[in-house]
């Protein structure tokens, strides 16, 4: 099968090699194990850019080469309509030339590919949608008329576009769909410690305002200030590193707030191993993996109710909704902390629920979906 990818997610060539970023290298080990065959439509890029690339393990078909753009300025909106032709004409040949068409979205390359996939009523066709599926939360305009050309069976057909959670009126396109860090020979049912010691919070992800990692810090200094013994470890990097540090300073934090920076894989999952909570009031996501990784390990999230955690926590049987008020998410974590039976309850469904979804499913349920 010759299965291409459409996708915003560049390719960056060194020294006859290929790179690209190194979660998503990760997928494409699978599919290419599954399909056999993979040609990219994406844009190249000459540097990393700072992106935290891997290499790509293995020769594939071509790579139709996409011209990058945005749509943040009138000078680039130009240039963009410049650009425009050539890239639908690069991803309808293709479309043209592949057995099972991929998007990947949102993005701006899977914009194209959602306008182009039109042409194609009788190939089949997958598409990974990424981002945050609700259709009630604000986003960029070009993010909803892809979901509203992925939902549409009129105009998009012989797809089936995979989105995180469980949403109500959706088309018979839209299969509800995950994603899987760890596999069916690291499940185990990890004793947490008992309160009377130390309470371990962690927060992994970028260090930038949309993971808003300020509240994380903000709400350990509050229970430290009610006379919580607790502690929160940072992996991530980012700008805003800098103001965290002057906070940690400004509060006398130092003993209490650890900031690690990016982190292997294996130390991150000490630590969740490890650690009672995982801190997430991010603004945005798709799949929180953070999230997904913690409760694998019986680690109790503390999350914003956006995308799909709410279905991940199950409405907070699984975790704590933050409110994103300090005050009012103080006393939550304070009355969990208070009820250590009922904190037991939550990781251990936690635990349950994420180790379900290993790489093992996940190889599975992408197989039938590219092997017809």
């Amino acid at each position: 099968m010759n299965l291409l990818i459409v996708s915003s997610a560049p390719i960056i060539y060194k020294n006859e090699q290929s790179y690209a970023y190194a979660p998503y290298v990760n997928e494409l080990i699978l599919l290419n194990k599954l399909a056999g065959n993979i040609s990219f439509c994406c844009p190249e890029w000459e540097k990393d850019n700072g992106l935290l690339i891997s290499s790509i393990p293995f020769k594939f078909e071509k790579h139709y080469k996409l011209i990058d753009f945005n749509l943040s300025s009138i000078k680039n909106i130009f240039f963009t309509f410049l650009y425009f032709p050539f890239n639908l004409i690069m991803i309808f040949k293709a479309m043209k030339n592949a057995d099972h068409i991929h998007l990947r979205c949102p993005g701006n390359m899977g914009l194209l590919g959602c306008l182009v996939q039109v042409l194609f009523p009788n190939k089949t066709k997958t598409a990974k949608y990424a981002g945050n599926w609700d259709p009630k939360s604000k986003q960029p305009w070009s993010y909803k008329l892809q979901k509203w050309i992925l939902n549409n069976t009129f105009l998009t057909k012989k797809m089936q576009v995979l989105v995180y959670g469980e949403w109500e009126n959706q088309s018979k396109n839209i299969k509800s769909f995950f994603t899987a860090t760890y596999s069916d020979l690291e499940k185990e049912n990890y004793p947490k410690k008992r309160f009377d010691s130390v309470i371990e919070f962690v927060f992994v992800g970028s260090l930038v305002i949309g993971k808003n990692p300020m509240y994380a810090v903000q709400l350990i200094d509050n229970l430290i200030k009610g006379g919580k013994n607790a502690v929160l470890h940072i992996y991530g990097d980012g700008i805003e590193k800098e103001s965290l540090l002057n906070y940690i300073k400004g509060n006398q934090l130092e003993n209490s707030v650890f900031l690690h920076g990016n982190q292997s894989k294996e130390v991150v999952k000490k630590a969740y191993q490890e650690g009672h909570f995982v801190i997430l009031p991010s603004k945005s996501e798709g799949w929180p993996k953070a999230v997904a990784e913690a409760m694998f390990w019986g680690c109790v999230p503390l999350s914003t109710n956006v995308s799909c955690v709410s279905y991940m926590l199950d409405h907070g049987r699984r975790g704590i909704l933050l409110n994103m008020n300090l005050e009012k998410d103080t006393l939550q974590v304070d009355s969990l902390l208070a009820n250590e039976k009922e904190y037991l309850e939550k990781s251990n469904l936690a635990l349950i629920w994420s180790q379900n979804y290993t790489t093992e499913v996940f190889e599975n349920e992408i197989k039938k979906l590219l092997i017809k």
